[in-house]
């Protein structure tokens, strides 16, 4: 006999801690540091939007009071991923 699927995980992303050189998130596939030096649009962002987060998929984080999309191979390598254009 095999046994039902489980329900949707309730375990959600969430901003933990915010200091003045970033923030920390922690979600299923565990705790980030975010620096303001890598992702700057949380720099000077009220906290409401900051601690606004959602994960719609595991690894893919999305602030949508901010418009910010990060996954976690941007947040483990930010150097990849400039924020300028050439």
């Amino acid at each position: 006999m095999k046994s039902s699927a489980l329900g949707e995980s309730t375990s959600a992303a969430e901003v933990t801690n915010v200091t003045r050189h970033g923030i920390r998130l922690l979600s299923e596939t565990g705790e980030k540091f975010l620096s303001f030096k890598d992702f700057s649009w949380f720099r000077d962002a009220p906290i409401g939007k900051v601690m606004n987060v959602e994960e719609p998929q595991p690894g893919h984080y999305y602030w949508p009071d901010l418009d910010v999309d990060l996954s976690d191979r941007i947040i483990e390598t930010p150097h990849l991923y400039p924020r300028v254009s050439k």
